[in-house]
């Protein structure tokens, strides 16, 4: 997959574009980038999504960040699962806030991009102050000679029922732990990408090696106990996993540890994936070191049993309590 945040690949320019923020890649973001990727098809173009990093809610957010599904690495993960040629990355800056609608689609659409055709949804709006509508891009469109489908709100696909679908709902239901509710909404497991760092090699001693990583700071993932599957390069398996600050060592900075089951190479230095499956139990702080070990063998055997479920596909679990 063709991924630019510079100067523009050969192979992308002329692409069909679905342009969006498109944060979690979710299941009606798919809906979407399916309906390029069939116009692509049928024009005989590659189809790219053409985002912006930082997100403008985050430029604009004035000290609020937004809690990031995806960011950069993720997005360019998930999109290339969903067969797309690429992912064009515009650059959200002051330049970039203040371009007028006229002139986002005079140089940016058509003279850095020049693409056959812009695939939007129903409420895109662009440009200084959101001027731009989807009205106003099919009109401009027909005038610089490229085409444009504005996407009506898509209420099903092959999973049934959208309605429930949104950024705002997967990132509430991560904020509580409920990671099987959240991959319900995006049509995949929640998944974090990011490199292994050496820590104070706590799980070593313990008999429970981790591979430690640092999430995005924007990310309110719930502390606690995980089931996860692990994308190394050149294998995959599963793991237990926990994030938030070891309050039964030091109370620190959130940290991400994995014991990956059955692995024994060195990751140190390397970016690895985690997938969210199922929530095994809050983060607590325990009297001993006897005490921790004991939880951690029990957190290993339910991660593996909600491991096994999750590979024969069955379906989630009831709700649980995440605090």
């Amino acid at each position: 997959m063709q991924w630019d945040h510079g100067d523009m690949p050969t192979a992308l320019r002329g692409a069909v574009v679905a342009i969006g923020n498109f944060d979690g890649i979710h299941r009606g973001h798919k809906a979407v980038i399916e309906r390029a990727k069939a116009l692509a098809m049928q024009m005989g173009r590659p189809c790219a999504v053409c985002t912006f990093e930082p997100h403008p809610a985050d430029y604009f957010g004035r000290g609020t960040a937004l809690f990031r599904l995806t960011p950069e690495t993720a997005k360019a993960q998930a999109l290339s699962r969903v067969a797309v040629d690429g992912m064009i990355v515009l650059p959200f800056d002051a330049r970039m806030a203040g371009l007028s609608a006229a002139d986002f689609v005079s140089t940016i659409l058509v003279e850095r991009l020049g693409i056959a055709a812009a695939v939007v949804g129903y409420d895109f709006h662009f440009g200084k102050a959101r001027s731009g509508t989807p009205a106003f891009l099919a009109e401009a469109g027909q005038s610089e000679g490229f085409t444009v489908e504005i996407i009506d709100k898509i209420s099903a696909d092959p999973a049934g029922d959208l309605s429930a679908v949104s950024s705002t709902a997967i990132r509430n239901a991560l904020e509580s732990g409920e990671v099987a509710r959240a991959a319900k909404l995006l049509g995949h497991d929640y998944f974090v990408v990011g490199e292994v760092l050496h820590g104070q090699k706590l799980g070593r001693t313990l008999g429970y090696p981790t591979a430690n990583m640092r999430l995005d700071p924007t990310s309110r993932l719930a502390h606690g106990i995980y089931a996860v599957t692990v994308r190394v390069p050149g294998w995959s398996g599963g793991g237990v996993a926990s994030f938030g600050r070891r309050p039964t060592f030091d109370n620190g900075a959130p940290l991400l540890e994995t014991y990956i089951f059955d692995y024994t190479g060195d990751l140190y230095g390397q970016t690895i994936e985690i997938g969210f499956v199922d929530w095994i139990r809050g983060e607590a702080k325990f009297d001993g070191i006897d005490d921790l070990i004991r939880a951690m063998t029990v957190d290993e055997a339910k991660a593996r049993i909600a491991l096994e479920r999750h590979a024969r596909g069955e379906p989630e679990r009831p709700a649980i309590e995440t605090r």
